[in-house]
């Protein structure tokens, strides 16, 4: 029986070739009604399916596309961020190589003095370091009267000291008084700390004998019969030089060397002027 049925199915096959065969071999006019008839229906289908598969394959294209340039746009954010961090740690050590070649200029102008480095690590409320503190103390050496110089000249003095800390009061300070004089001159004068002033850029300057040679212009330093501030360190500039009304004395103003808004590493002179005082008698 099964063997019947496939007799059966092979015969039928056979037919269905000499059919293909003969279907094939037919004129190609006698089709084109067929072909004709079968183009206006599959024309549309295929374009459709053209168009929808162009579509699908652009999207497709596209969202790679934009997963790729988002990657890429935040990868190139990490790269901005690590480079920005790398050039602002490279410029702050630009800044303090700057200012740490200051210091050793300072420390050769002022080669008779010993002194050591500190770190400013604190200051009193306010805009200006009128009042600050620094990370030496007196395990470092540091002692009560020792000159601090910072920015071309003198700063402060050391008004009080722990072990490993010390506290520096200002030349700008309202109770800062230095004995100073004119380095061309040597006629000696006052500068008086004044935090309302220095807002201007300024301190005074008092107590010019009558004619006194302290001219504008002229370096103010350090004097020599100072108590408690060493000889010879440079404060500022002379400025506005006017005789006052008793006309016995002449005063002005003082622009500093020292910029008092930023003050990050300082010098401490480790000799008092007592001591060298003694030292030269």
């Amino acid at each position: 029986m099964d063997s019947k049925r496939s007799k059966y199915i092979l015969m039928g096959l056979t037919a269905f070739c000499v059919l293909l065969i003969g279907i094939t071999s037919i004129n190609d006019t006698w089709l084109s009604p067929l072909r004709t008839g079968v183009g206006y229906f599959l024309i549309p289908v295929q374009s459709g399916v053209n168009t929808v598969g162009r579509a699908l394959y652009e999207d497709i294209t596209d969202f790679w596309k934009l997963k790729t340039a988002l990657d890429e746009n935040q990868k190139l954010k990490g790269d901005i961020a690590a480079l920005t961090e790398e050039n602002n740690r490279l410029q702050a050590e630009q800044f303090e190589l700057n200012r740490l070649r200051e210091l050793y200029q300072l420390d050769q102008d002022y080669m008779q003095y010993e002194k050591i480095g500190a770190r400013v690590i604190a200051k009193d409320s306010g805009d200006w370091f009128q009042v600050f503190r620094i990370d030496k103390g007196s395990a470092d050496g540091i002692e009560v009267d020792n000159n601090v110089l910072a920015n071309g000249g003198l700063v402060g003095i050391v008004t009080d000291v722990g072990a490993n800390y010390a506290t520096v009061r200002s030349i700008i300070d309202d109770s800062s008084r230095v004995s100073a004089m004119a380095m061309q001159s040597g006629d000696t004068c006052l500068v008086g700390g004044d935090l309302t002033l220095y807002k201007e850029g300024r301190l005074r300057i008092t107590d010019i004998k009558k004619g006194g040679d302290v001219k504008n212009g002229d370096k103010i330093i350090t004097s020599n019969i100072s108590s408690k501030f060493l000889p010879g360190i440079l404060l500022g500039y002379a400025t506005d030089i006017t005789v006052d009304a008793n006309e016995l004395t002449s005063s002005g103003y003082l622009i500093p060397v020292a910029e008092f808004s930023s003050l990050q590493e300082v010098l401490i002179i480790t000799q008092v002027k007592e001591t060298e005082d003694q030292k030269g008698e």
